[in-house]
């Protein structure tokens, strides 16, 4: 359940994996990078705190995906947590062929983080810039261990939207 919040089921113990883990609620973020002339993103539900001090969060990627080339390249990277009124967006940017994430945010109100040049919608709940510290190949997921180097925004008048049984949860 990381990158894409898309998911097929399977038969077998594979598909019974998929099965019991998404009724595992999550969060929900669309992590973005800046690649030269480029801005790459997708919605993201493996994402979680993992340090305090250093603030550390880690971001799980499908490995075979451009984005996880991208993000083992480019070292600095954005994670915005979604609130509860952002379910379109987050559809937006966890399609199949999806475009360039400036067109993604075309219609949002968005900025470039200062420290890492990723575009930041500015309407989610938090928004983090983040360096890459290390990357582990996990299965079919690259995992972005990364130091939270800025905390852009933080609103705590949102609910956040949430992914379980396959759905999101929230308004909009």
């Amino acid at each position: 359940m990381g990158a894409g919040a898309g998911g097929a089921t399977g038969s077998g113990a594979a598909g019974d994996f998929v099965e019991a883990v998404s009724g595992f609620a999550t969060g929900v973020v669309v992590l973005t990078v800046r690649d030269g002339r480029d801005d790459l993103g997708t919605t993201v539900t493996s994402f979680m705190s993992v340090s305090l001090e250093p603030p550390m969060v880690l971001a799980g990627v499908t490995s075979s995906s451009y984005l996880a080339e991208v993000l083992r390249r480019r070292d600095r990277w954005a994670a915005t947590v979604l609130g509860s009124g952002q379910r379109a967006l987050a559809g937006r940017f966890a399609a199949e062929g999806r475009p360039s994430a400036r067109l993604l945010l075309a219609s949002e109100p968005h900025h470039r983080g200062a420290l890492s040049g990723a575009l930041v919608p500015d309407t989610g709940l938090a928004a983090l810039e983040c360096e890459n510290r290390q990357v582990i190949e996990a299965g079919d997921h690259t995992l972005f261990v990364a130091e939270v180097l800025s905390a852009d925004y933080i609103s705590r008048t949102e609910k956040p939207l949430i992914r379980v049984n396959r759905r999101y949860l929230g308004a909009g």
